[in-house]
C-alpha cells in the first residue's frame, strides 16, 4: 500500500495500470454521489505519466512499480 510520501512516484494499480500517484485523501467523499449517498474512505489519485485522465483507487490497491 502506498502513502502520502509516495506522491510524484510511479506506481501501479492492481489491475496493472502505471500512473504518477498524485494525491490519497483518507477522508474523500465523490461529488459525483448523491449527497445523501456520499461516504468518506479513502482514496488514491492517480495519471498516467505523459498526462491523461486521472483515475481513483482505493490506496491499498496500489503499489510502487517495480
Amino acid at each position: 500500500m502506498i502513502t502520502a510520501e509516495d506522491i510524484g512516484c510511479q506506481v501501479e494499480d492492481q489491475e496493472g495500470r502505471v500512473g504518477i500517484l498524485r494525491a490519497v485523501i483518507r477522508d474523500y467523499e465523490d461529488p459525483a454521489e448523491a449527497p445523501g449517498e456520499r461516504r468518506k474512505r479513502p482514496t488514491a489519485f492517480l495519471r498516467a505519466e505523459g498526462g491523461g485522465t486521472e483515475w481513483l483507487v482505493p490506496p491499498e490497491h496500489v503499489r510502487r512499480a517495480p
